[in-house]
């Protein structure tokens, strides 16, 4: 049997890390996953073991190299945003990778904001609602003033995707991607590193920008619907959090949307990405709770509830006060319709007054027919799709290089999708 040609993809997220090997036909033929535990940094909150990470994807890749089923044609990497690795002048690691959930002091703030201004204003600039840690940015600088120490080290950041980059190739870079996600560092308008980020000498720190050289796991996501696609549409990505992605709205991003919670991503082509976002997959969790402990049933029993179009559905859900709902499943419409209500004003805030007429949701939602019966239903002026990608961060960093390793064509296959009609 003949070797066959392969990419290597490295998919790194917060909870599960991956290995995946795809053929041609971008069908995973062999896959390795971990989970890693995790380390507590020197204040006592949890960090990624980036040792222990770095260990496992060159063991990994190690494994890969003696398979002779394979033949490596190209390695691409996905991960989790919003994580900076840094670098000594020797190239070696500094411990530690702090998790951007880390909380952010208030003192680091306002010191922040009384040298540059209002973090609103240059909210709006860099695209990047005001997050702390969550903004890559402000993590560099709270290092800079809390642990000057640790600073002086410093000669090199990256973000995790090219952190892998580098671990695998010795190759430093940077790539768009990250440096365009929420994290206060890029101007949006001047397309370059914003004038604070020249004035703490932060943007030296940060090689040059190249492409091929690992994404961020958020807009790796979308670029199977970019290739498979060319009307504009709007992508939903479901999960803990319910992301609005429109790669199609390149109108600059405003004060009120900046306040509803909506940014923009770059995309792998250095085009901006306008997003708004909702903690809905939280909501449903805790919903689902309250509404398994007052009904006694078990903890998957919404999963067996069938969209019924005649449940009465209120202008509102009353989590206290589920003596108005005569049974789970009613309760559960109303649950679920009060998610869709919430999902229409975010997305509107990204949709309105431009030209899609398709709207594609992936993720825990989309197989969650209630929802989509639903959604169908509020948005009747488009067309709404379930759609179903298999490691969709994964494969989409393989088809930004396709080019570079695949003979064949892309297939037209990649995504399933099911189309809700509002006639149910």
């Amino acid at each position: 049997m003949h070797p066959i040609p392969v990419i290597l993809i490295f998919d790194i997220g917060k909870t599960n890390k991956k290995l995946l090997v795809f053929n041609e036909a971008y069908k995973v033929v062999y896959e390795l996953s971990t989970q890693i535990t995790e380390l507590i940094d020197e204040d006592g909150f949890p960090c990624e073991d980036i040792l222990a990470l770095s260990n496992w994807i060159l063991s990994s890749l190690d494994t890969l190299k003696k398979e002779s089923a394979y033949i490596i044609k190209a390695i691409h990497y996905a991960a989790y945003g919003a994580s900076l690795v840094y670098l000594n002048e020797k190239g070696a690691l500094i411990e530690p990778l702090y998790n951007y959930l880390k909380p952010f002091q208030e003192a680091t703030k306002n010191s922040f904001e009384k040298k540059y201004g209002s973090l609103e204003e240059i909210s709006l600039t860099t695209a990047s609602p005001y997050l702390g840690n969550l903004n890559a940015g402000l993590q560099l600088y709270r290092i800079k003033k809390e642990k000057p120490e640790l600073f002086q080290k410093m000669k090199c950041a990256l973000h995790l995707p090219q952190y892998i980059h580098y671990l695998v190739t010795g190759e430093l870079a940077s790539d768009i991607t990250s440096i365009g996600c929420h994290t206060m560092l890029w101007n949006f308008e001047n397309h370059g590193y914003h004038h604070w980020v020249k004035e703490e000498g932060l943007d030296k720190l940060f090689p040059a920008s190249k492409s091929a050289v690992g994404l961020h796991d958020s807009s790796a996501a979308l670029i199977p619907y970019l290739s498979s696609f060319h009307e504009p549409f709007l992508l939903i990505s479901t999960g803990t959090w319910c992301i609005s992605l429109h790669p199609f709205n390149e109108s600059p991003l405003t004060s009120n949307e900046l306040k509803q919670d909506a940014l923009c991503y770059l995309s792998y082509t250095g085009k901006p990405v306008k997003a708004s976002r909702l903690f809905s997959g939280k909501e449903h969790e805790l919903g689902v709770l309250v509404l398994n402990n007052y009904f006694k049933k078990s903890s998957d029993y919404y999963s067996t509830v069938k969209f019924n179009a005649m449940v009465p559905i209120a202008t509102a859900f009353n989590m206290k006060e589920l003596s108005e709902y005569k049974d789970y499943e009613t309760a559960y419409h109303n649950l679920v319709a009060e998610l869709v209500r919430k999902q229409i004003i975010s997305t509107n805030l990204i949709i309105a007054n431009t030209n899609v007429k398709r709207i594609f949701v992936d993720g825990g939602f989309s197989h969650n027919e209630i929802f989509m019966n639903l959604l169908a239903k509020s948005y009747a002026q488009y067309e709404i799709f379930a759609a179903a990608i298999p490691q969709a961060s994964a494969l989409g960093a393989a088809l930004v290089v396709h080019k570079n390793w695949n003979t064949q064509s892309i297939p037209t296959n990649l995504i399933s999708l099911q189309y809700y009609s509002t006639k149910k």
